[in-house]
C-alpha cells in the first residue's frame, strides 16, 4: 500500500523519481523500491515523505484514507 501511496502523491505533485529523491536526499533508485515495494521506508525516510506532502504517516503505510 505505501509504494501506491508514494507513488500517487508523487504523481499527484508532478515529480519524477528522481526530483522526489533529491528532495528527500536519497538515491533516485531509492524512490523507485518504495514505489514497487522491493523496499519499505525506514520512519526518518516517512517522516520526511511526511511533512513534504503534508500527510500523516498512517496516509502513507495505508491505516487512512486521507
Amino acid at each position: 500500500m505505501y509504494g501506491i501511496r508514494i507513488k500517487d502523491l508523487r504523481k499527484e505533485n508532478n515529480l519524477t523519481q528522481k526530483q522526489l529523491a533529491e528532495i528527500l536526499q536519497v538515491d533516485f533508485r531509492t524512490v523507485s523500491f518504495w514505489e514497487t515495494e522491493r523496499f519499505e521506508p525506514n520512519i526518518e525516510q516517512i517522516i520526511k515523505l511526511c511533512n513534504y506532502f503534508n500527510v500523516s504517516a498512517d496516509y502513507i503505510i495505508g491505516r487512512s484514507v486521507i
